[in-house]
């Protein structure tokens, strides 16, 4: 959780977004490569494939707040490599899934830092939710579209999480911050060699 704080508009954005990667990244903690990469519930997703697609956004992000992005493209090649985000194939790693996630977290959120939530910019086009042409937007609406996306995967990572050994991200989170045991938190206790341990 992000602690209440009085902090500044990109500060507190920061810490948001943060906090999801925080969450999703957490998911991972524990698992051996092959559950990571387990598709438990009637979808085709993965804790290890949300990290990859995380790290995939990042990548588009950090483009989108330094550079003015106005065209998107919307074909085959875009299509497929938006599916191929999901999946860690054969020739991938977990392991050096999250190593590349933790790179990309890091200046992301340096680059939010820097942002002016204020300052005017274009988000392109997004024809899979019927918006055909480049819109003015600030910055603001961008970054919280950021908390958003990824609070939505983070959610996702905890239900897989929960599918495939009963454990809670926020148990991991926590856990993997330095929570002690107290009477409202017991820490999680991974397997050596597993994910993140």
């Amino acid at each position: 959780m992000y602690a209440p704080a009085r902090h500044d508009e990109v500060t507190g954005l920061v810490n948001y977004v943060d906090e999801q990667l925080t969450a999703l990244r957490a998911a991972a903690f524990g698992l051996t490569e092959e559950q990571a990469r387990a598709t438990p519930c009637r979808s085709t997703l993965s804790v290890g494939g949300l990290v990859k697609h995380a790290a995939w956004c990042i990548r588009g992000a950090l483009t989108r707040l330094e550079t003015e992005v106005t065209e998107q493209p919307f074909d085959a090649a875009a299509f497929a490599e938006f599916n191929d985000s999901f999946v860690v194939r054969d020739d991938e790693t977990v392991a050096d899934t999250l190593e590349e996630f933790d790179r990309l977290r890091a200046e992301l959120l340096a680059a939010i830092a820097k942002s002016d939530p204020s300052a005017v910019t274009v988000a392109p086009p997004a024809p899979w939710h019927g918006i055909f042409d480049a819109r003015p937007i600030h910055t603001r609406y961008y970054l919280v579209h950021l908390v958003e996306e990824w609070a939505r995967h983070a959610g996702h990572a905890d239900i897989l999480r929960e599918q495939i050994d009963g454990v809670s991200v926020p148990t991991l989170a926590l856990t993997l911050a330095g929570m002690p045991a107290s009477d409202f938190f017991t820490p999680y206790e991974p397997t050596p060699g597993t994910l993140l341990a």
